[in-house]
């Protein structure tokens, strides 16, 4: 049976350099982790902008917050840990 694979979302919004930043960073990532990255733009949704305007890029798991502004290895890492001890 396969295992359903990890969607780590990047709360985004266009011509966001950081953003490029985490998701560039997160490459290294998928020789170690199966998953999926969705980048999701909070401008195309108001609660979105209101939410997460000010935190952006942040990188979360359905309702799960890892990290925001830089991709956070260590808080990643926890992340895959908790995930693969379930």
């Amino acid at each position: 049976m396969n295992e359903p694979e990890i969607v780590l979302s990047i709360y985004s919004r266009p011509e966001c350099h950081l953003c490029d930043e985490m998701f560039g960073a997160l490459e290294k990532w998928h020789s170690r982790f199966s998953f999926k990255v969705k980048i999701i733009d909070i401008d195309q949704d108001t609660s979105l902008t209101a939410r997460f305007a000010a935190r952006i890029p942040l990188l979360a798991v359905g309702d799960i917050e890892i990290c925001e502004y830089h991709l956070d290895e260590e808080a990643l890492l926890h992340f895959f840990e908790q995930e693969n001890s379930l």
